[in-house]
């Protein structure tokens, strides 16, 4: 029960004050959005993001990287200890919602339940209920994020709310839709099982393949490798198993038992996890991030083939980081508080959500062209574009700065109403398979 301990002291304490940093300087960190209240997963629809808030069940809107005053939606949730608003995944206009249903705000839970709705632009509408999941006895140990594959295929992780039974590797007990990893739209059946509890599932755009991060006790937490028929090994094994344990498993159905991709024997309550698909962060096309919910954000590399790490840290050899093992190999960032999801941006930007800070933050490459969401674009510093772009008015760069575009970037404007101008001094670089159109 002890990451169920650290989320509520989490949300309900008084939060210290946190200089968000990470460590290459080539990189910054800012404030996006402020004034939110606990909240939980973020997922961007067009360049408008969808942020949800734990306790009041209110989905908010960010347009124009303002968050707007009124909620887009507003569901009644149970939202004592784990339980709330819980995770989002949007295809189109399709906008998925995991959350601990109730009659009213903080009453007793209903479910766990998958809404899908429309997205109009403005509102949340036309709720269809796509699964019911249990939500007792709890009332931690929900999970609720969702993911999709490169289908557009949504599936959703939930823990295993504290019961007992053949999905916990017990002898006993009917499978009941916990702790697993499932299909919901389509549905189909379960892929992955013996999951304690997760705050973190995705999938690697290049390869396809699913990872999870999985919460353990008072040891070992870990981040996995989703194999076909996944048996995560809870409830008898967190982290790495000795072969004794695993035979002890009493088997289920055709699931197999792997050992975690990597451990923290200390546990650290890690939450979302995402891979890198950004020109802006193109030196990190070979890592997966991860936060955790004590301020910290991991960078793990990955080996050749895209299903294991690989260190230059003897201390990480083993694949767990023991107590007293050096960290700072796998130490991006720090000063985020309860991290709770990572998201690239349409922008190709980094953003992080943080729970008690009740922040959105955006990280990026310092020298990035941060394009205005109207007007024209005036460029007084040398600045670089890492993503495609339409530029809503005319361009200027003045004051002796050089505009660079990226390779395979391109920016467009519309040239019958609007101008690119480039005073005396300063220049625009276009670099290879760059394009103005």
């Amino acid at each position: 029960m002890k990451n169920a301990l650290v989320l509520i002291i989490l949300v309900t304490s008084t939060p210290n004050v946190f200089a968000m940093t990470v460590n290459d300087p080539t990189l910054v960190v800012e404030e996006f959005v402020t004034g939110l209240s606990s909240p939980t997963s973020i997922s961007f629809v067009g360049s408008d993001i969808l942020v949800l808030q734990k306790n009041d069940g209110k989905v908010h809107l960010v347009r124009d990287g303002i968050l707007q005053n009124n909620a887009v939606l507003d569901v009644p949730v149970s939202n004592n200890s784990e339980r709330g608003l819980l995770g989002i995944e949007s295809v189109g206009n399709n906008v998925y919602l995991f959350f601990t249903e109730s009659l009213e705000d903080g009453q007793t839970p209903l479910g766990n339940r998958i809404y899908k709705y429309s997205w109009d632009g403005t509102n949340l509408i036309n709720p269809i209920l796509i699964k019911d999941l249990p939500a007792t006895p709890g009332p931690n140990h929900n999970g609720g994020v969702l993911a999709k594959d490169l289908d557009n295929n949504i599936f959703a992780i939930i823990g295993d709310l504290n019961r007992n039974g053949k999905l916990q590797n017990f002898e006993s007990g009917e499978p009941d839709n916990t702790s697993v990893i499932l299909p919901i739209d389509p549905s189909g059946p379960i892929l992955a099982m013996g999951i304690r509890n997760s705050f973190g599932l995705t999938v690697d755009p290049l390869t396809g393949n699913m990872w999870n991060t999985e919460n353990g006790p008072s040891t070992f937490d870990e981040i996995n490798f989703i194999s076909p028929n996944f048996n995560s090994g809870w409830e008898p094994i967190m982290g790495p198993a000795t072969q004794e344990e695993i035979d002890s498993l009493p088997g289920f159905e055709d699931f197999v038992y792997s050992d975690p991709e990597f451990s923290w024997e200390d546990t650290v309550a890690p939450t979302s996890i995402l891979f890198i698909n950004s020109l802006s962060f193109a030196d990190y096309s070979d890592s997966v991030f991860v936060g955790d919910c004590q301020n910290t954000l991991y960078r793990f590399i990955l080996n050749e083939p895209r299903d294991s790490f690989v260190f230059s840290n003897p201390d990480l050899s083993d694949l767990v980081l023991d107590v007293g093992d050096n960290s700072e190999e796998i130490e991006f960032g720090s000063g985020f508080g309860c991290i709770t999801d990572l998201e690239m941006g349409p922008d190709g930007f980094l953003y992080v959500s943080s729970l008690y800070h009740g922040k959105i933050y955006r990280i990026m490459p310092a020298d990035s062209c941060i394009v205005p969401y109207s007007g024209d674009m005036i460029i007084t510093n040398s600045c670089t574009l890492y993503t495609n772009v339409n530029v809503p008015e005319s361009v200027l760069v003045q004051n002796n700065s050089v505009f660079t575009i990226s390779s395979d970037v391109t920016l467009d404007i519309d040239f019958s109403q609007h101008n690119l101008t480039v005073e005396s001094g300063s220049g625009v670089l276009i670099k290879l398979d760059g394009k103005i159109t």
